[in-house]
């Protein structure tokens, strides 16, 4: 199987051949392997794929929402010289976020932002936006992979990380979160915290862990079961990676977004959830920070 590219890799090339006559969608291959029906906009060389989330009963400060208001799933294709790029939005409840998002990246599509679009809705609404450039095909079965785990996870069939955890009785071992970690962290009022600090340049001037440029990880519970959240930083060439790393650890992301405007390079953040052995989780972590460059 032809395998998908990181789109940040031909972000010059799209330039260079945007000019080129488009070569042709094999539409009804597209919609077979995805599973959607699409529509194509000819004047901007676009097919597009949907899946209207009618499966949902969401209201949003008691207004019903209805998938023409945003509920809506969807997958658009465009030819790039002689690959094609896909980009989507996935409309998906708390509990599939995950299972989805592991879905998107095994099969090799790129998970470039999870956040809300709405106040007040119940229940509550994630949306996350996939990505990927390489073969027509590939990338249109990655799609449906995506789009059958949506399906299959719907009506409360996801993920629910639960634990019974109050810091006020915690009995972390603190040098065992060290030893895996490879930092000295902090321990008190039934709380493990972890900080590591990255460096960006904003306004003429650097801004590093003190102006919140940092990863960081707060544990508590015991060592057999502890809660794990926290903010991730990562440029966003180490984004895919930092995802796999944590996903594969079994650790649940909540949030992918910016924290600044204007910073080169640009830093992506992800806030992070997970539930299981203490050390499993920081090793999970660990893992996942020695995807960064330095």
């Amino acid at each position: 199987m032809t395998q998908i590219v990181p789109v940040f890799l031909f972000c010059l090339l799209a330039g260079a051949v945007d000019a080129a006559p488009p070569a042709a969608f094999d539409t009804a291959k597209i919609e077979e392997l995805t599973g959607a029906k699409g529509a194509l906009n000819e004047k901007e060389a676009v097919f597009k794929v949907s899946v209207p989330r009618s499966d949902l009963a969401v209201t949003a400060a008691g207004v019903k929402l209805t998938p023409a208001m945003g509920l809506t799933s969807w997958a658009a294709f465009k030819k790039v010289g002689n690959h094609t790029v896909v980009m989507g939005d996935t409309v998906v409840l708390e509990d599939q976020v995950n299972p989805v998002m592991s879905a998107a990246l095994d099969s090799g599509l790129e998970v470039t932002a999870l956040h809300n679009h709405f106040f007040w809705d119940n229940p509550k609404v994630m949306f996350m936006h996939i990505g990927g450039m390489g073969d027509e095909a590939t990338l249109a079965a990655a799609v449906g992979k995506v789009f059958a785990k949506i399906k299959e996870t719907s009506g409360g069939k996801g993920v629910v990380p639960r634990a019974d955890i109050d810091p006020a009785n915690s009995t972390l071992d603190a040098a065992k979160l060290d030893a895996v970690l490879g930092t000295k962290g902090d321990y008190k009022a039934g709380v493990y915290k972890a900080v590591f600090g990255r460096k960006t340049q904003m306004h003429g001037s650097e801004m590093g862990n003190a102006m919140g440029v940092n990863t960081w990880a707060a544990f508590a519970g015991s060592s057999d079961q502890a809660v794990v959240d926290g903010d991730f930083a990562m440029f966003e060439s180490e984004l895919q990676s930092v995802l796999k790393a944590l996903r594969a650890a079994d650790i649940n992301i909540v949030a992918i977004h910016q924290h600044m405007a204007g910073e080169s390079p640009r830093v992506l953040f992800l806030h992070y959830w997970g539930v299981g052995r203490a050390e499993a989780l920081a090793a999970g972590l660990k893992a996942a920070l020695a995807t960064q460059h330095p």
